[in-house]
């Protein structure tokens, strides 16, 4: 795994109780966070997030820490600042991490074009990099661009999948009870063996449960905790939701949390996160075609086609590129029917350069040029899809990765509808694999 780093050597007092997170009870819990219950009367908790980013990840068995190491070409840990930055309702972001690897860091944040993080240097412990994130967070502190928060929600720089409606739930139950953490059913029962080596006991694996992050607290809770935590919780403790309760008498609320906590651990996990991530990215195609809607053209075929093969992908028309691109789809198919010298692909091309959309995840742009054996001579656009390497290895450079797609149709319908079907399987198989070691390779089907 190469490594991505550069040089890589008493409670407060409880607010309105938000009860039943469903359906527009959910919707209107996220509308108070947000401040726009402000003007009817509501009070909206001031939120931060701390995230300690300072172990080396041994586990994973790679000299880069694992919240560093890259997927789709960008660190893990960037991926966990955008699902955070996503919720408009927390406020600010504070990473601990190691000395050695601020600079990085800071890196990241510049390159990613991440908002309102704050960096603090991490602990030798979990426990320490959490106790100074707190406190950059705390009044007495001299940095005030930050301001001490209502709830403070704790993360693990490397559970990239968070989402809001579980932030939602975690924040609402800390508001009411003080402290609330994610869980999850046990995987695995849990035995304690004796001395000898042999099994003592084990657990009745439906009574207990896995304890996840995110968790949530009232800032003036987990704050007094830490300060009154001992050498020996800060130096081997793990759990948060156990320094609320040992030290402040507080029982956290525990939220059923989705299987999308789990917590990248170990090398596999990284193959297994950059699956997850292509999937989700995977879910939009825009169909770009430089010929009218009503115009009957094998390109609309296409179009059908790949709605029918992928019926669990959104295929859209890209009638309006502007708000497509706004909306962050992040794979397109430029058909290329009036022109032969890739007008529309580089128009195309020239919108996604200037959008900057391709900062966050790779871009897929396909672009296919249909050929009929029988009444057009094949040198010329097959000369002209050889060309699209030279655009490939230029668009790269701004993680957009290009493909060429020669469709082969012939008269006779039944070839023609294989033709089309394995144009789709093709085009389905580069947005999903995203493999820029075939960018520019010519396909034909």
């Amino acid at each position: 795994m190469e490594s991505w780093l550069p040089g890589s050597s008493g409670p407060a007092e409880v607010g309105p109780r938000l009860r039943g997170l469903r359906g527009a009870d959910l919707a209107a819990s996220a509308c108070l966070l947000s401040g726009a219950g402000a003007e009817a009367g509501c009070s909206a908790p001031a939120v931060a997030a701390v995230l300690p980013a300072g172990g080396s990840g041994e586990r994973m068995g790679v000299p880069t820490p694992k919240q560093f190491c890259p997927i789709l070409e960008r660190p893990l840990i960037s991926y966990t600042l955008q699902a955070l930055e996503r919720v408009s309702w927390i406020k600010d972001i504070v990473v601990a991490v190691t000395g050695e690897n601020m600079e990085a860091m800071k890196c990241i944040i510049q390159r990613y074009q991440h908002k309102g993080i704050s960096l603090v240097e991490s602990g030798v412990t979990r426990h320490r990099s959490i106790f100074n994130g707190l406190k950059a967070l705390a009044e007495d502190q001299p940095n005030r661009r930050l301001s001490k928060p209502e709830v403070v929600i704790i993360h693990d720089a490397v559970r990239p999948f968070v989402e809001e409606d579980v932030l939602l739930k975690l924040v609402t139950a800390a508001k009411e009870h003080g402290a609330a953490g994610a869980i999850r059913p046990l995987v695995s029962t849990v035995i304690s063996p004796s001395a000898d080596g042999c099994l003592d006991h084990s657990l009745e694996r439906a009574r207990h449960r896995a304890s996840e992050m995110p968790q949530a607290f009232l800032f003036d809770v987990i704050y007094e905790a830490y300060q009154q935590c001992s050498d020996y919780d800060l130096e081997f403790g793990t759990e948060c939701l156990h320094l609320a309760l040992k030290y402040c008498h507080i029982k956290a609320k525990l939220i059923e949390g989705s299987p999308d906590l789990w917590k990248v651990t170990y090398k596999r996990d990284l193959y297994a996160a950059e699956s997850i991530i292509k999937e989700r990215i995977s879910q939009q195609i825009c169909v770009v075609m430089d010929t009218k809607e009503d115009e009957e053209h094998v390109g609309h075929r296409l179009e059908e086609m790949l709605k029918n093969e992928l019926n669990h992908v959104k295929v859209t028309s890209g009638r309006d590129l502007q708000q497509i691109i706004l909306e962050e789809c992040y794979n397109f198919v430029c058909v290329n029917v009036m022109t032969s010298d890739f007008e529309e692909t580089q128009k195309l091309l020239n919108m996604l350069e200037e959008s900057n959309l391709s900062i966050l995840y790779p871009v897929v742009v396909i672009s296919v040029q249909f050929l009929d054996y029988e009444s057009e001579p094949s040198g010329q656009k097959m000369e002209n899809l050889m060309r699209i390497r030279e655009f490939a290895k230029e668009v790269k450079k701004t993680n957009i990765l290009l493909y060429g797609l020669l469709v082969y149709y012939p008269q006779d319908e039944r070839k023609l509808q294989e033709s089309l079907r394995q144009g789709a399987t093709i085009i389905a198989a580069l947005i999903k694999e995203r493999n820029s070691g075939l960018i520019g390779q010519l396909l034909v089907a």
